[in-house]
Parts: structure tokens; C-alpha cells; sequence
């Protein structure tokens, strides 16, 4: 399996429009995060999760050359804004694309995008099939397990994959996706900034503590915001926890 991270900073990506903060950040290139994404590709299937407001510029900058599904973690524009992008996938591969969420984002979805479908659907735009995902869901050479957790008083869903799990946007986490999480080679965490603590994310702290108690060998922590600098927070993180950056590539 071979992941890219398209992605890995905050809803408002790092630095914020219009620069503001950008004076605390310094001329390494992995604190310029835009927003959460990530590609994965194995030796039968190319999909991504999430497509951001940067998805245009991520695909081109990562070669992002085909794309079999989508998954979606939740509704906030951020995960959902780069939906426009999809269509030259639809000229491409000459043909719809399948989109997996829960069924409050769909609908979300449906609602902000009405354009797409339906008597609406404006000639030429993207193509998605909008399909709920409850269970399993075989999708060629992976297993797709959804795993349910909450973003303050969101319901999102993460992705197993295989060995690959995927969680962004992270507060708190039933016992139940601990399960399905378990086992991993690899865990994806979201960890907004070492603190103070937040009402609707993990602090970077927490996370590392949910990453040590699954036993995950290697945990990348994704969604820092711009105080939270590279390579001193690399310094300070246990061995089996990193941060991620834009454009890093891992095989396992």
C-alpha cells in the first residue's frame, strides 16, 4: 500500500488566508499545511480521502492520476469543498464516481452541490454516485470498514483500509471503533496543537495517549494548526508517533 498525504493541516489550512500568523512559521516547508487529505493507492485501486478546498492544486503537485472512489469523513467544507475538482476525473476515466460517507453528509452534500444531480445537474459538472457506507464494503483489492467517532457533537467517519486507518477531526472515540482500529500497521491521528485542550479535537498530547493505548506501530498525526512546528514537535513526539506533512509518501 502507498500513501500520500495531500494534506495535513486545519480548516482554515496553515498559513490562514491573507498570511495572518505566518510570522511564526519558518522556512522549513512542512509547516505549510493545506487542508486534510490523503491518497491511497494499492496494486488494483486509486482513492482518496477527502477532497479539500487545495484538491486541484494537491492532485497536480502529487501526480494524482486516477481515481476508482472517494471516501468522505464528514461534512465541513474543508473535506468536502474540492468536490468541483473530481470532474476532470469524470473526462479522464470517462465515467461517474462512487462517493462512500454516512447519511448526514450525503445529504449535505446533495444540498450544497444541488447542481450535481438530478433535474438540476448542470451540463459538463461532476459526476458522483453518492452511496452510504454502514458495514464492510469489499471494493476491489480492500476492505473498507467505517469507524464512527465524534467531532464535538459531529458524526464522523473515519476508514480502515486494509491495515490503513484514517481518522481526522478526532474528539472522542467509542471503545467499539477501538476495536476496529486495532491491529493496524498504520494509524492516521488528527492532533490540532499541544494545548491547551480543545472542544472539538485532540490535542497533540491525547492523541499520542490514543495512539500508545491501540498499540499501533507507526501513528502520523495530521490537522496542526500553525503553532505547532515540524521539526521541535518531531523532537518531543515518542518514536512510534510523527507528524505528517504535505506530499510525504509512505509504503507499508
Amino acid at each position: 500500500m502507498h500513501v500520500t498525504f495531500l494534506g495535513t493541516g486545519t480548516s482554515m489550512g496553515v498559513p490562514v488566508a491573507g498570511g495572518f500568523g505566518g510570522d511564526m512559521i519558518d522556512t522549513d516547508p512542512r509547516n505549510q499545511r493545506t487542508r486534510c487529505s490523503v491518497w491511497v493507492q494499492t496494486d488494483e485501486t486509486s482513492f482518496v480521502i477527502d477532497v479539500g478546498p487545495e484538491f486541484r492544486i494537491q492532485s497536480i503537485r502529487s501526480n494524482v492520476h486516477r481515481i476508482d472512489f472517494v471516501l468522505i469523513t464528514h461534512e465541513h467544507m474543508d473535506h468536502i469543498a474540492g468536490i468541483d475538482d473530481l470532474r476532470s476525473y469524470n473526462y479522464m476515466q470517462d465515467g461517474s464516481i462512487p462517493l462512500f460517507s454516512n447519511r448526514k453528509t450525503l445529504d449535505s452534500i446533495q444540498n450544497r452541490f444541488s447542481y450535481l444531480f438530478g433535474l438540476n445537474k448542470y451540463p459538463g459538472s461532476t459526476s458522483i454516485d453518492l452511496i452510504e457506507i454502514e458495514q464492510n464494503r469489499q471494493i476491489g483489492d480492500v476492505l473498507v470498514t467505517p469507524l464512527p467517532y465524534k467531532h464535538g457533537k459531529v458524526d464522523v467517519l473515519g476508514y480502515r483500509v486494509n491495515d490503513f486507518s484514517y481518522m481526522t477531526d478526532v474528539k472522542e472515540i467509542p471503545e467499539a471503533t477501538k476495536k476496529k482500529v486495532k491491529g493496524s500497521q498504520v494509524l492516521v491521528l488528527s492532533g490540532l496543537r499541544w494545548g491547551p485542550e480543545h472542544p472539538t479535537h485532540l490535542t497533540i498530547p491525547e492523541a499520542v495517549k490514543i495512539a500508545t493505548e491501540l498499540e499501533i506501530p507507526k501513528t502520523y498525526l495530521i490537522h496542526m494548526n500553525s503553532y505547532v512546528n515540524h521539526a521541535d514537535s518531531n523532537e518531543r513526539l515518542p518514536e512510534h508517533v510523527e507528524l505528517a506533512y504535505d506530499q510525504l509518501e509512505i509504503e507499508f
